[in-house]
């Protein structure tokens, strides 16, 4: 078997700053960073070898689902050159942002030739470690040199495009805690609303944006004073320069996004219009997963998932049990060209959005996988963002299939939402009280059927019921007031509700 030829001195080249396109390297170790999302490579040209590779995470898959491993020869098609702090010195790291695997590691079963460390063959006038790396025009980006041991000056951002001057930016893949003076050019993939709280210690207000450019993904919080600077001014979609944001371990709880740090506005923040040279600034990513994949994802799995809504129920307006806040919901089904439908539950503001809209593509980025009654749903997060008709390849191509024939293939449909969406398994009643007998389960087994009616029972079809939202309980009447034994409240008035027995 003949494998391609590794591109020898292309590293040596590479981290000189100088252009080398699509140079072909070998794999030789991958070590997952710490707990985060992040992957380092050892790669080598045959001739020399780096340790200070990085894959972006967007490429996070081709390492889980085992398709790049140690030994693969793989063609850098994209990367960008930057630089970290290692230990308290500037560090050259090159990020991958696009490869394609030429050889598989298992077919290859070794290391190629026997390369030394490429470090050992940079100096400080070619652009050794005591500089940073000067661009490729295969976007890497330029870094400032390092600060004498004096004081460094508090340039601020705004001041340096005043002057025109060059704005020097940073990757968010090589973001970390240990850099205190960095600029990142990030477009804004989603912002939350304004969120309230109050507490022991206080109250306040917050909102979040994610950002993306690249190399990766994080995320940024805003508080109090930041709200009102920030939240009318970014845009969603729009490229901004932002710097001085402190960084710390996300938390992942709250925090989906494929980044191990997060970030949080503080008073020398810095948020600024990009108003031109956007374009390489790449747009929303997905990692799309085909519908029928959900049925054997866990229950809170955060996933993208694009469809078309082969069915748009009208809204629905609910009332929170514990709160008493009247809510809005509905229910879309939707369809790939995996013939498998789900339910997916949009609230509040998202609700509108589908109104008057007929099979439109829906594209869902951080969709939470729920379970209802042996079958999976799908809902929302704080974070969820939801993109109808978008212009993406994964979009055209699923119009294509539902226009050429896909609206009027069978679908399998993994929800079961209850009664009120009219989903689950259709019975005859003899059938169904047969199956339920075999069923060893506490609660309720949902069937759906079509009968007559044959017997209304009117007797106390109404009674009087306890007048807060959150209770429905049967009150006493006595001497003018309704009690509620449930609240263990004395109420002057009630609302009726309806109570029916029906025999089919």
């Amino acid at each position: 078997m003949t494998f391609p030829s590794l591109t020898k001195g292309a590293l040596l080249e590479i981290y000189k700053g100088n252009d080398v396109e699509k140079p072909i390297c070998q794999v030789l170790g991958i070590k997952k960073l710490g707990n985060g999302d992040r992957y380092r490579l050892l790669i080598s040209d045959g001739m020399y070898i780096s340790p200070f590779t990085m894959l972006a995470t967007q490429l996070n898959h081709i390492v889980d689902e085992g398709i790049l491993a140690e030994y693969s020869i793989i063609e850098i098609v994209r990367y960008v050159l930057s630089q970290a702090n290692n230990g308290g010195k500037p560090r050259r790291v090159m990020i991958l942002l696009e490869v394609t695997q030429k050889a598989a590691g298992s077919d290859i079963g070794g290391k190629i030739g026997t390369p030394v460390p490429v470090e050992k063959h940079l100096t400080s006038d070619d652009g050794g470690t005591e500089q940073a790396a000067s661009t490729s025009t295969n976007a890497a980006v330029k870094r400032p040199a390092p600060a004498s041991s004096a004081p460094p000056e508090k340039k601020r951002l705004n001041d340096t495009i005043n002057a025109g001057s060059h704005i020097s930016t940073t990757p968010i893949a090589v973001l970390s805690p240990y850099q205190n003076r960095w600029v990142i050019k990030a477009r804004v993939n989603n912002k939350s609303d304004v969120r309230t709280w109050s507490n022991a210690r206080g109250e306040g207000k917050l909102f979040s944006i994610d950002l993306g450019d690249e190399s990766g993904e994080i995320r940024c919080t805003g508080f109090r004073e930041a709200v009102d600077k920030y939240f009318d001014m970014i845009e969603i979609g729009k490229v901004y320069y932002i710097s001085r944001c402190s960084l710390k371990p996300a938390n992942k709880a709250f925090n989906h996004l494929k980044n191990e740090y997060e970030m949080s506005m503080n008073n020398d923040t810095e948020i600024i219009l990009c108003d031109d040279g956007a374009d390489d600034i790449p747009a929303i990513h997905f990692n799309f997963e085909p519908i029928s994949s959900i049925e054997h994802c866990p229950k809170g799995a955060i996933i993208d998932i694009v469809g078309v809504a082969k069915q748009i129920n009208e809204p629905q307006n609910l009332v929170a049990r514990t709160t008493g806040k009247e809510l809005r919901k509905r229910d879309i089904r939707l369809i790939d060209q995996s013939n498998t439908m789900v339910t997916f539950t949009v609230w509040g503001s998202h609700v509108s959005k589908f109104d008057g809209l007929e099979h439109p593509v829906v594209a869902i980025k951080g969709a939470r996988v729920d379970e209802f009654n042996g079958g999976k749903n799908l809902g929302t997060i704080p974070a969820s963002l939801i993109q109808i008709d978008p212009d993406i390849i994964e979009a055209h191509s699923l119009r294509g299939w539902w226009a050429a024939g896909g609206n009027g293939e069978e679908a399998k449909l993994i929800s079961k939402d209850g009664p009120s969406g009219m989903a689950g398994t259709w019975l005859k009643i003899k059938a169904a009280l047969a199956k339920s007998k075999t069923l060893d389960t506490s609660g309720d087994v949902i069937y759906i059927c079509k009968a007559a009616v044959s017997f209304v029972r009117s007797e106390n079809a109404i009674y009087k019921a306890c007048p807060t939202d959150s209770c429905n309980k049967k009150v006493i009447d006595s001497d003018g007031c309704f009690r509620c034994e449930k609240c263990d409240r004395d109420f002057p008035n009630f609302k009726y509700r309806f109570i029916a027995q029906v025999t089919v």
